[in-house]
């Protein structure tokens, strides 16, 4: 939805991934489904950028999320969150589901067993030949 002192706003899709509307001050709100665990907006002069995030949906584990610079995580209202950027020409986030988190958990869980397993009898045997 494009708003701005216009009403109706008017615009032309360039492609199917760009619109085009005339040089103006206009608020533009998009809502629908994402199909990868991305999201990426350029623009051609800084721009106060929010994007909100349902729950169950999360940016702030390093390991599988990631912000682009100058972004700040706040907890929503609605129960998700919100990334917002106050003044910026690129706004880029990587998402996750908790079951992507809960992967990472049981990934990192398994290799601190094998590590354990293999290091105590390591350790056995340098105390044995003191």
């Amino acid at each position: 939805m494009l708003s701005g002192d216009c009403d109706p706003c008017q615009f032309e899709w360039s492609g199917n991934t760009a619109i085009i509307f005339e040089r103006g001050n206009y608020s533009l709100s998009f809502q629908g489904p994402v199909r990868d665990n991305h999201f990426h907006a350029t623009f051609e002069a800084p721009r106060q950028v929010s994007v909100f995030l349902p729950p169950g949906l999360d940016v702030r584990n390093p390991a599988l999320g990631m912000i682009s610079q100058g972004g700040v995580v706040l907890d929503s209202p609605e129960g998700g969150i919100t990334v917002a950027w106050n003044s910026t020409r690129t706004a880029e986030i990587r998402f996750y589901d908790e079951g992507r988190e809960n992967l990472l958990y049981i990934f990192a869980n398994f290799w601190i067993i094998v590590a354990v397993v293999m290091l105590v009898p390591f350790l056995f045997s340098m105390k044995k030949r003191e």
